[in-house]
């Protein structure tokens, strides 16, 4: 049996664009940033938090991968006791906000194709509001979305459903007719406990078993979905 769908939310890092093009060059610019080029220190506190300066990668268990940007300045505040958390949280947002950004597809074409298709489309992050938008309108696909949160937006952050539930609202699409795609359990997980379907994609950190429990299929990017849709 085929189910049509109505809507499509997705996480932004990971699965719009590249986890590793984006985060691992954020996280060494920040890092010496607020260590005052300090490298030696950057590097140890990078192993804090899962992020090897030399290697220039994350541990998958790392707080950077899934977590907020509140639970990320949770993890550096003990290693930065000149700074305030709100400092360091202000540093952490505008370091974000101009890390680069590698589309995973090329983003334009492939947002039109899925809204001919009639899909509204949104992103949920646990990313900060201002980073998200900032780096989707520099992918000059901002227009192509109808409802954008991040983690301080007001609808809670994953893998709670808030979000989600935010969206389906938002666009008057019932969640059983719509789908979260996301390279994180915290996305899959926020998806089941909305009533979504689930599309896991493999541009972020997690693998393929890591997955596939919690979705209805695991693509290699989003580039998939259309296929998966039988479009």
């Amino acid at each position: 049996m085929t189910i049509s769908y109505d809507a499509v939310l997705f996480d932004k890092d990971g699965t719009l664009f590249e986890f590793g093009a984006t985060w691992e060059a954020w996280a060494h610019s920040f890092l010496l940033r607020a260590t005052g080029q300090d490298h030696a220190r950057a590097t140890g506190i990078g192993a804090q938090i899962g992020f090897d300066m030399a290697e220039m990668r994350f541990q998958p268990d790392s707080v950077v991968i899934a977590g907020t940007p509140a639970e990320v300045t949770d993890a550096l505040v003990p290693h930065f006791p000149e700074m305030t958390h709100l400092a360091l949280l202000t540093l952490l947002n505008e370091e974000a906000e101009i890390a680069p950004q590698v589309e995973a597809v090329p983003l334009a074409p492939y947002l039109d194709h899925l809204r001919a298709l009639g899909m509204r489309l949104g992103v949920a992050t646990n990313d900060a509001e201002a980073p998200a938008l900032a780096h989707i309108a520099s992918a000059g696909v901002l227009d192509r979305f109808d409802f954008i949160a991040g983690f301080d937006s007001g609808h809670g952050a994953k893998p709670a459903p808030g979000q989600l539930l935010a969206f389906c609202d938002a666009v008057s699409v019932a969640p059983e007719r719509a789908i979260m795609v996301g390279d994180s359990t915290h996305d899959l997980n926020a998806g089941r406990a909305a009533g979504m379907a689930t599309v896991g994609v493999l541009t972020g950190m997690a693998d393929h078993a890591e997955l596939a429990p919690l979705a209805d299929i695991v693509l290699p990017d989003i580039g998939g979905l259309i296929g998966w849709l039988g479009a």
